[in-house]
């Protein structure tokens, strides 16, 4: 009896212009992170130096006399964390509302059905290029009774045209064989969007939830123009000024620290705000680049 004939698996060999490409494309983004990487890196190396070396202009990548007054002066400070607490709070609270709102508004003016859907776009779409201003805003905020409160920070950016636009898109390509099962079965409008879509919508509710949670940690002239008393502020607006020399420095007891402090207060203010948002982005960095894909592509 014959054996049987194994035949060999072949392989498709890159051609020389491929590889070449690879290696042209992968050195390219290799400099390009590099050249993004380095503002921040030589920030942190800032942050921990000492003033004669930052001010020599002898700090790079690397801290040089290494120094932490800044950082113990501002993190010292109770006011500071408290201030920590509200920026944690209102972005929690802020970014909630806002994904609530533009979930189910994108996900109502997706339907063609919809009566009147092209005004509803066309109101949001109008609202990226006309504004009231900030007097008429925030004579609103006032009269509404919501300043000193999470409510000012929150609803008047509660939805971005932008996200909404983004959200949208990706709910018009959503299956509507899935949706028709489910109302045969059934469910209401409600029931299909808290059951159907939104668990397959994980990377764009990822994604939207990044950019409105940054948005939010990041503010501070809402709650610069909105918040009378310090306990109210958050973190941002502390930092502000800390930086301006609106806070006074408790504790510095000498001409010397308060010329350390000057120095680099602005690499450990910046770095103590973008760290947590660091921090975070590996967790939602996989649904990230297909998030902002989607809808891109019409089936």
């Amino acid at each position: 009896m014959s054996k049987p004939t194994v035949h060999a698996t072949r392989t498709v060999k890159d051609t020389p212009g491929y590889r070449v490409f690879r290696v042209v494309n992968a050195t390219l983004l290799v400099i390009i992170a590099g050249v993004t990487l380095y503002p921040f890196v030589n920030l942190v190396a800032q942050a921990f130096s000492s003033e004669a070396f930052i001010n020599a202009g002898q700090v790079n990548l690397w801290p040089k006399g290494f120094n932490v007054t800044t950082f113990n002066l501002v993190m010292g400070d109770s006011m500071f964390w408290r201030n920590y607490q509200n920026t944690v709070y209102y972005t929690v609270v802020a970014t909630l509302v806002a994904m609530v709102l533009t979930t189910t508004f994108a996900y109502a003016i997706s339907k063609y059905h919809l009566k009147g859907r092209k005004v509803f776009i066309g109101i949001a779409v109008f609202t990226m290029f006309f504004n009231g201003g900030l007097i008429p805003n925030y004579v609103l905020v006032n009269e509404l009774g919501l300043r000193n409160s999470v409510w000012a920070i929150a609803l008047p950016n509660a939805i971005s045209v932008f996200n909404l636009l983004v959200m949208k898109s990706f709910f018009e390509n959503f299956s509507t064989e899935l949706e028709e099962a489910a109302e045969i079965d059934g469910l209401s409008t409600y029931g299909k969007l808290w059951r159907i879509v939104l668990p397959l919508s994980k990377a764009v509710i990822a994604t939207m939830v990044l950019f409105y949670s940054v948005s939010f940690w990041n503010s501070w002239f809402a709650a610069f123009l909105y918040m009378d008393h310090r306990e109210l502020y958050p973190v941002t607006v502390y930092l502000r000024n800390l930086i301006a020399g609106a806070t006074s420095v408790d504790g510095a007891a000498g001409s010397a620290e308060a010329t350390q402090i000057a120095a680099n207060v602005k690499a450990v203010t910046m770095l103590l705000t973008v760290l947590p948002i660091v921090c975070l982005y590996p967790f939602v960095q996989r649904y990230f680049v297909s998030g902002v894909m989607l809808g891109s592509v019409k089936q």
